[in-house]
């Protein structure tokens, strides 16, 4: 009988323990950048959708690989350099600012440019026209001033 009261101690101080424990699971700081790592990268399974916002069961087991990773002690840069190998540039959300991705960047501002310039010019001509356009006084056709001067006197 003393044996199961002491076992039943272990048990409680064990249990116990563990409750008041820290959690070896994830630290905030760790758990920060891994959600955030969810929120900024791209799917590669759901096409236009953050992964935190993708729905797909493999997207489901990518989170929650990043997060096991973060729980592991691994860097945010580590694990972004792991999955970039792993899926490409699919990952990004928008392309790098180097060799083609430079396009993505200098498209939309050489377009603007152009746009204004286009404006500029036709705002140009049209005030010129109408600069060149004075109206030049011509003398009335005296049947049509008669009616004019008559109408004025009713």
């Amino acid at each position: 009988m003393v044996s199961s009261r002491a076992g039943s101690l272990v048990f409680a101080a064990t249990l116990t323990a563990l409750l008041t424990s820290p959690t070896p699971a994830l630290s905030e700081d760790t758990a920060d950048w891994a959600y955030a790592l969810h929120n900024e990268l791209m799917s590669p399974f759901c096409p236009g959708r953050t992964l935190a916002d993708c729905t797909s069961p493999q997207a489901a087991s990518l989170r929650m690989w990043i997060t096991v990773q973060a729980a592991a002690g691994r860097t945010r840069s580590d694990v972004e350099e792991e999955l970039l190998e792993r899926y490409g540039d699919v990952l990004r959300p928008a392309p790098l600012p180097t060799g083609f991705g430079i396009t993505a960047y200098a498209f939309p501002l050489i377009a603007f440019l152009a746009g204004g310039v286009l404006v500029a010019v036709f705002l140009l001509r049209q005030t010129r026209s109408a600069a060149k356009t004075t109206p030049v006084d011509r003398p009335m056709d005296p049947d049509l001033e008669r009616i004019i001067d008559e109408e004025l006197a009713r």
